[in-house]
């Protein structure tokens, strides 16, 4: 399995002439993941060998703007590029934490953006130990709102496990992990799987 990731955005706070807010790619089998999406990533995208049209899945790790106020616009770019003829863009899968859904859809319907492609929603329910007591906002309602928000799964901590899964293939798992912030935040793991050894354990044995 080949990983390779690239640095879009090292900033915090805001986005300088020299550093994009926060943002990195790690490019796996000719598919791109992103994790977080601060202004002007997509930008750096552009400036970069990556290409955008490849990211199929969105990892974001806070609500804060500095890691989440990119994505509605390189969606809506991403949606764009659907126009040229033959075009075809893989379903995106986006995780954060609860409250990203509501975001990404009143950004777009109030922007009165449409995307072209198919996207879903996954959040990961928080627990309040995750932030000073007075900085959690409860998220749990704001989807009742939605009048057809994205879909998606609703993510709950495995207490025997104390993580999230996210997803999992024949090669790695992809798990969300609690971090302390001044919001509620999430740090992502990639475990590749163990690869079973091609030596012929027999034949050496009889070789001494």
């Amino acid at each position: 399995m080949s990983l390779e990731i690239t640095f879009l955005g090292t900033g915090s706070a805001m986005p300088s002439p020299a550093r994009g807010a926060s943002a990195l790619v790690l490019r796996r089998e000719g598919q791109c993941w992103l994790f977080d999406c601060g202004e002007g990533t997509q930008t750096q995208l552009m400036r970069s060998h990556l290409r955008a049209a490849k990211i199929t899945k969105i990892f974001i790790t806070h609500l804060h703007g500095d890691h989440i106020f990119g994505l509605p616009g390189l969606l809506c770019t991403l949606s764009l590029q659907m126009s040229s003829p033959g075009a075809c863009k893989a379903p995106i899968d986006i995780y954060g934490p609860l409250g990203l859904r509501s975001f990404l859809w009143r950004s777009l319907e109030l922007s009165h953006s449409q995307l072209l492609f198919p996207y879903a929603v996954h959040e990961l329910v928080p627990t309040r130990d995750q932030c000073p007591p007075e900085e959690f906002r409860d998220f749990s309602g704001l989807d009742e709102a939605l009048p057809q928000g994205p879909p998606g799964r609703v993510l709950h901590l495995d207490a025997e496990e104390d993580c999230y899964v996210l997803l999992e293939d024949e090669e790695l798992v992809v798990r969300a992990v609690r971090l302390f912030h001044r919001v509620p935040s999430f740090g992502f793991v990639l475990e590749e799987k163990p690869r079973p050894g091609k030596l012929n354990v027999q034949k050496l044995k009889d070789l001494g």
